[in-house]
């Protein structure tokens, strides 16, 4: 296979365009491992394999087995087509956003009569507006609470609002809300709130402050005075807030100024919003970058992945100066912004100041991330040499197996395995059992069951090749510390069922949850180690995760077993109103324990229908 591989790449290469284009590496496994752009795919591909010279990682070339190429019209093109199939992958060593997780926004439901503004995670309703993404949950929420002392929307969830008692919350006396619930405020009124947050959001403070401004002096000459006192204090927060976060000129206009800092395999990008002098917001993210890309690579990456979820692209971008012109990343944002975008470094005046900032923060931030970390990294090691010690061990236990069982009643019987390697949660080798010999609620059979079946199954794969589809790299690791969730009884349970692990060195305890005393092999009394001690506060983390993964588990196979056995027998119940139901109610339980009044209201449900529900569900239940 190593003699083959050189040669299919040396064939690939040389059909290669000498045009622009997107590339993608793929391991031995097919899986692709790194997607690139170029102006000529030829060269570019040639260069990762130049030896001394070559571009990217120097451990990238071994690992490739073949390579795809798609030929674009322009640079521009390739950009975005990179971007989706990083988007799609997932490659190892392109740059990507590390925090995997929904980044939030603020949105507006203008489908509605009075529209919410709301905090969430998900953008996908056409008839929503979107302002974001942000970095930090926190401040969104800070940002929605001034809104609404400034623009007075409603703070009730539901497409209508009020509530059953017909008459005002507590914001209306506060003055958080203009109570369109009772009529305080007609849908005209009320919008003209919700055209303010969309301004405000936009970044036009100008705008808002004029108009605030001309509305308190109408009110004002018309002697509607409470009306001007409400507008006057509405522009004092205005103006406050703008000239606290004033970091510029109102000359500057609307431009986003973007700064990476790098180091090694990590980066954080600082994007400073300015909006009329004013600074919007400031945004903060952590970047992987294994494949130890240069400045303005990371810069495009960035850019790309940021403004692709973004609602809005400013028409100019400012950057650092190392970073140089990129023309093909301003061609594709302004495909994507429908107009003209702008991308240059700052060289002078304000927007050089502001960069400048950004750029501190940047590398203030990536500091702070360093020594967090290695903060983690002491905790862990000082957890790991602290149980080594506690329990006499030969090495630290680099790597913990927890076991737990979960029942109801002696149903649905199910185990967990969780692992740590190095003191962190190593999820690709978590394990889920269904316990298969043993009825009812037997803690110590179970434990037995499950352990005696993780020997055996280290027993066969130990002697795999690591080639081998067959492998399973969870099973076949030897673990230094086996974990059981319980105590004395679910310890001498694991004890014989793990006579092959113990024989290789491995440690078995139990850790008991009422006091989280520790039981070890030969000692009569259990060991209580210090609540405060990172060793106790690790086996906690384990235990915990086992629990939890195993609880995920039973529950699914409870919430199955009784919507197939309960509610697939019911009359007049298809899959799509099975799903109705539970959409409806939220669980199976809440189906059973439901009325017939609330059978009946459910949505899409005839009366008929329900009423038979109703009494085939109290017939079972009798």
């Amino acid at each position: 296979m190593a003699s083959q591989a050189p040669d299919k790449l040396t064939e690939q290469r040389r059909e290669l365009p000498d045009q622009p284009g997107v590339y993608l590496f793929r391991d031995d496994r097919g899986r692709v491992i790194y997607v690139g752009k170029a102006k000529s795919v030829r060269k570019r591909v040639a260069s990762h394999f130049s030896g001394r010279t070559a571009f990217g990682p120097a451990e990238l070339p071994p690992l490739i087995d073949s390579m795809e190429y798609i030929v674009t019209a322009t640079e521009a093109e390739a950009l975005l087509a990179e971007q989706t199939f990083i988007k799609r992958y997932k490659p190892r060593f392109n740059i990507r956003l590390r925090d995997d997780k929904s980044y939030p926004y603020i949105a507006i439901s203008l489908d509605e009569e009075f529209p919410r503004v709301y905090f969430t995670r998900e953008r996908h309703r056409r008839d929503r507006a979107y302002f974001g993404p942000y970095s930090n949950a926190k401040k969104v929420r800070g940002t929605l609470d001034l809104l609404q002392k400034v623009f007075l929307f409603r703070s009730c969830e539901g497409t209508e609002p009020g509530r059953r008692s017909g008459s005002p919350c507590l914001d209306y006396y506060i003055k958080r809300c203009t109570a369109p619930c009772v009529g305080y405020a007609t849908p005209e009124e009320y919008r003209e709130g919700i055209d303010g947050v969309t301004a405000f959001l936009s970044g036009r403070y100008r705008e808002i402050e004029r108009e605030l401004e001309d509305r308190m002096h109408d009110a004002a000459g018309a002697q509607h005075f409470e009306e001007a006192a409400l507008y006057r204090n509405r522009l004092r927060a205005v103006r406050s807030l703008l000239e606290r976060q004033r970091v510029a000129n109102e000359s500057v206009g609307t431009v986003d100024a973007i700064a990476v800092a790098v180091d090694g395999t990590e980066a954080n990008a600082q994007v400073f919003q300015v909006r009329d002098g004013v600074l919007s917001d400031r945004q903060s993210f952590y970047l992987a970058n294994e494949g130890e890309r240069d400045l303005g690579e990371v810069v495009e990456q960035f850019a790309l992945q940021y403004y692709g979820t973004a609602t809005a692209i400013p028409p100019q971008i400012v950057v650092q100066r190392e970073v140089g012109q990129l023309p093909a990343l301003a061609e594709a944002l302004g495909q994507r912004r429908g107009g003209g975008v702008e991308v240059r470094p700052a060289e002078r005046g304000d927007k050089r100041r502001i960069l400048e900032l950004a750029e501190r923060n940047a590398r203030l931030a990536l500091d702070q991330e360093r020594l967090k970390a290695e903060h983690r990294r002491q905790r862990r090691a000082e957890a790991l040499d602290g149980l080594q010690q506690a329990l006499g061990l030969d090495v630290p236990p680099v790597r913990i197996e927890c076991f737990d069982v979960s029942n109801l009643m002696g149903t649905h019987n199910v185990a967990s395995m969780v692992v740590f390697e190095g003191g962190v949660p190593k999820k690709s080798d978590y394990r889920r059992f269904k316990i298969r010999t043993v009825e009812g609620s037997d803690d110590f059979a179970a434990i037995a069951e499950v352990l005696s079946r993780r020997l055996a199954r280290f027993e066969e794969q130990r002697d795999r090749s690591p080639h081998d589809p067959e492998r399973d790299a969870s099973f076949s690791a030897l673990p230094n510390l086996v974990v059981i969730d319980g105590g004395k009884g679910q310890l001498a349970s694991g004890l014989a069922a793990l006579p092959g692990f113990r024989e290789r060195g491995v440690a078995v305890v139990a850790l008991a949850k009422r006091i989280e005393e520790l039981f070890v092999p030969g000692r009569r009394r259990p060991l209580v180690l210090d609540p405060e001690s990172p060793e106790l506060q690790l086996l906690q983390r384990v235990r915990d995760e086992a629990h939890r993964f195993a609880i995920t588990h039973h529950r699914a196979r409870r919430d199955k077993a009784m919507t197939t056995s309960i509610l697939d027998e019911l009359p007049g119940i298809g899959p799509a109103r099975k799903r109705a139901l539970l959409k409806h109610f939220g669980s199976p339980e809440a189906v059973l324990a439901a009325s017939r009044e609330e059978l009946e209201a459910a949505p899409g449900m005839p009366g008929k229908v329900a009423r038979q529900i109703y009494t085939q569900l109290h017939r079972t239940a009798r």
